[in-house]
């Protein structure tokens, strides 16, 4: 692999991650954020009044607030990884404050602890971080007040928050405190629904988890009830007919006629491609060429190397006419273009072995329901 195509895969990490949220859902958001935290400023100066010797609001309550309000069904925003997260980072800043002289042992001390402590407790909650950091290095208007800072402010600001979520997320019909509603026995027993005993189980979920190897920011029991419909679904698709569209690969690596047949070869072997389709700029398909016939002529342009033989398809085209084409041993994919002759993706062998695989799950799970 090249250096180029190294760098390119490491940037790809820092790209944003899709955020697969409504318009409303945002509106929700910053209008819950605002209510919330204001009311909870509020309740605190009616309290408290302006002569307090306490914070009304600490900073990291502005971080549970985009947890609580932001993304309500978390676990990390849950009412109990709210107030006894941020509570108990309180007390182990405080603790460490005290016995550790130097403030950035004692706050880096404070983080590490409260993050195992509240792991354990399961009450993990990012902002509960910055609180335990808060009660190092916040100043005399913090550490003056010693384990009465987790009371005042820390305590009496998380629950006023908790409260806000609930009022208002249940308006807007948000669960929250979040909980998940799982199908019931129709007889009142212990076992589960007959069309939850076929497919994965719980445990097949127990076991993806620890294969996967690191935490996920979602319950357990989302988890279970996002893969009954995923699954649903597939099935309700492929029961329907798949066609090339929904299978093909849409990112595609090609090379331009004009380009010279080195940079064709270059891109074969970086990427372990078979075949490389040859495209204008138009997106018009004018051949494909593979390994050795852009080995043979390297010094040429890709225009004036002769073009391997390939099947096309479109996208519309059912993938059991793909079957027959792939089948015959003299071509591994296809070629998948609309009425012009234009890419628009390509299938392969291994992409209809994969959905073969899944149709016959989806056609086993039927049997047995």
């Amino acid at each position: 692999m090249s250096f180029g195509v190294a760098s390119s895969s490491f940037l790809t990490r820092f790209q944003p991650m899709r955020t697969p949220l409504l318009a409303s859902e945002r509106i929700y958001a910053a209008a819950g954020g605002l209510l919330g935290l204001l009311a909870t400023g509020l309740v605190m100066h009616a309290c408290l009044g302006p002569t307090a010797n306490a914070p009304l609001l600490i900073a990291p309550i502005g971080a549970s607030t985009v947890l609580v309000f932001g993304v309500p069904a978390s676990p990390l925003a849950q009412p109990w990884s709210v107030l006894g997260g941020n509570v108990l980072a309180a007390v182990i800043g405080v603790t460490a404050a005290r016995v550790i002289p130097d403030p950035l042992c004692a706050g880096a001390v404070a983080v590490a602890v409260t993050i195992a402590v509240t792991s354990l407790l399961r009450c993990l909650h990012p902002p509960a971080g910055a609180v335990a950091l808060t009660a190092v290095i916040g100043g005399p208007a913090v550490t003056s007040l010693g384990y009465h800072f987790a009371l005042v402010p820390v305590a009496i600001n998380s629950l006023l928050l908790v409260a806000a979520g609930m009022v208002f997320n249940n308006l807007v019909r948000r669960s929250y405190p979040h909980v998940v509603a799982l199908p019931a026995s129709p007889h009142g027993t212990a076992d589960a629904p007959p069309e939850l005993r076929v497919g994965f189980s719980p445990s097949d979920i127990d076991a993806a988890l620890e294969r996967l190897g690191t935490p996920l920011d979602v319950e357990r029991d989302d988890l279970i009830a996002l893969v009954r419909h995923v699954e649903e679904e597939a099935h309700r698709r492929l029961r329907g007919g798949v066609t090339c569209g929904e299978i093909m690969s849409r990112d595609l690596v090609t090379i331009h006629p004009d380009d010279p047949s080195a940079l064709a070869l270059r891109r074969l072997r970086e990427r372990a491609l078979r075949v490389l389709p040859v495209v204008d700029e138009r997106g018009v398909v004018h051949g494909a060429i593979d390994v050795s016939i852009a080995s043979a002529m390297p010094e040429a342009a890709v225009r004036d190397l002769p073009s391997i033989y390939f099947e096309t398809a479109g996208e519309d085209t059912p993938i059991n006419e793909l079957f027959q084409l792939l089948s015959r041993g003299r071509v591994h994919e296809a070629l998948i273009v609309d009425a012009k002759m234009r890419l628009r993706g390509i299938v392969t062998q291994t992409d209809l072995l994969a959905v073969i695989g899944r149709a016959q799950l989806a056609k086993g799970s039927a049997l047995v329901g």
